[in-house]
């Protein structure tokens, strides 16, 4: 008894643009389920958009794919390198009958939707040059018209499958919008750049795709391809279909909710760790001894289409904050440094390795956002405005003796920041010595440090600050 061979599934973005929330999600479950079979992830890059298409966006769909921790198989596929295999299968469907030049011009199909919408019906294409004969062909030609290619639905075709994650699909094709095209305008002796139904499932049979999982706003793309394999004679893969994400009003997620491309998230300070965990929990209900946080290689071996959701996938901003602060008050304190350096150098913060290293420590706990790591930090690199809480503080009875009798002690012996215990020991003698409650001391202490009232662990604070020689300067302003 043979076994089924190992799938061999695909990631096949356009690089019109930077890499899309969906666009990775999709990465996501599709390396999921390769992973969890021991089959191969693949990347086609369907470039084919002349105008639109960028290298800078392959590269950024790429680097974003590298961050999340997803890895591919092969070296990806430029669908541009291989429009003469494109316009072959076209060749073939237009000798076996399946494919036809149409000649309509834009005006007239125009007017053909406008009739349409006028009496009420769906707009699509009346199939109105499906048989034309050599002489109304040659007549078009006469006039200077040139061709689009169409395929050929009828309408009492019936198109069905099994999908993986909605079950039983059945497209009838008067439902698919008429024949459709496959090729853009050309002279009537050649084949105009080829479009994506087709080239989608030339380039499947020849990556040898046996899965294909995508977006749900792909299913009638799906009917009209299985009609296609169907002509050219080609294996069929498997499809599954995955919910769309959803903004907050359960509408499709677009550039109107705000942030969508991966760059805008990775520069708002989410982690790869953060995102790539939510995005599976986006349209994947993970089993119960799994829970909500796990990492890609822990989701991939739990993972299975039969978990994946048909409903609309909500996107949850206050769940991912969530999930981004675990990683980071997880992370080791050696990577949060090694995270927040970069960004502390773009603000010309420079710092001791180890006193950066104590700086990390103290205010990971406190993250939510890579990016919070550096307004955390502000105050430790740039001496603080007192806000109107610090300069309330000061005027509270006891708060100057209290920081003159420390800047006393100080001037007599010197604190390095070491020691802790000789934070606490300043910190009561100044209480005792100024006749007030020890959090007289430590608030107008975080006062003049921070400039505010907030803030981490005042000992720590003190400690570091000491260390780079600003406690005394910042005590002194107080007075």
């Amino acid at each position: 008894m043979s076994s089924a061979p190992p799938p061999r599934v695909r990631l096949a973005p356009s690089p019109t643009g930077t890499l899309h929330i969906g666009t990775a999600r999709t990465a996501v479950f599709n390396w999921l389920f390769a992973r969890h079979a021991n089959g191969r992830f693949l990347i086609r890059i369907e470039d084919t958009d002349r105008e639109r298409s960028r290298p800078e966006y392959t590269e950024n769909i790429l680097s974003g794919l590298r961050w999340l921790g997803l890895d591919w198989d092969e070296e990806p596929l430029l669908q541009s390198e291989r429009r003469a295999e494109h316009v072959a299968a076209i060749q073939t469907l237009l000798d076996r009958g399946h494919a036809y030049r149409c000649y309509a011009s834009e005006a007239e199909l125009d007017a053909m939707r406008e009739a349409q919408r006028q009496s009420g019906q769906a707009p699509r294409y009346d199939n109105r040059h499906r048989d034309l004969s050599p002489s109304q062909e040659q007549a078009f030609i006469a006039e200077g018209r040139q061709p689009v290619i169409r395929f050929r639905i009828d309408d009492d075709v019936v198109v069905r499958w099994h999908d993986m994650v909605r079950g039983a699909m059945e497209w009838r094709g008067a439902d698919l919008g008429g024949d459709m095209v496959l090729a853009r305008r050309a002279p009537a002796d050649s084949v105009g750049d080829p479009l994506y139904n087709l080239v989608v499932v030339v380039d499947d049979a020849f990556m040898a795709i046996t899965h294909v999982i995508r977006g749900e706003d792909h299913i009638a793309n799906t009917a009209k391809q299985l009609l296609l394999y169907e002509a050219l004679g080609l294996p069929v893969p498997r499809f599954a279909h995955t919910p769309l994400i959803l903004n907050r009003e359960g509408r499709k997620l677009s550039k109107r909710d705000g942030v969508t491309s991966l760059s805008d998230f990775r520069e708002m300070g989410y982690t790869s760790a953060a995102l790539a965990n939510y995005m599976t929990l986006l349209g994947w209900s993970p089993p119960e001894d799994l829970g909500e946080r796990f990492s890609l290689d822990q989701a991939a071996a739990a993972f299975d289409l039969e978990r994946v959701n048909k409903a609309g996938a909500r996107f949850d901003w206050d769940k991912l904050r969530w999930l981004n602060a675990q990683v980071l008050h997880d992370l080791p304190v050696e990577a949060l440094q090694e995270s927040l350096t970069p960004l502390w150098s773009g603000c010309g913060w420079t710092g001791e390795p180890d006193w950066c290293r104590d700086l990390c420590a103290l205010l990971g706990p406190s993250l939510t956002l890579l990016e919070d790591g550096v307004d955390q930090a502000r105050p430790f690199f740039e001496r603080p405005e007192l806000d109107e809480g610090a300069r309330a503080q000061l005027e509270v009875p006891g708060a100057r003796p209290v920081l003159t009798l420390l800047l006393e002690a100080l001037d007599a012996d010197p604190w390095d920041g070491q020691d802790p215990a000789r934070a606490q020991e300043l910190i009561a003698s100044a209480a005792s010595g100024a006749e007030v409650k020890k959090g007289v001391v430590m608030k107008t202490l975080r006062a003049v440090l921070l400039g505010s009232l907030q803030g981490p662990d005042l000992l720590t604070t003190w400690g570091l600050l000491a260390r780079v020689g600003e406690d005394i300067p910042r005590l002194q302003r107080g007075l």
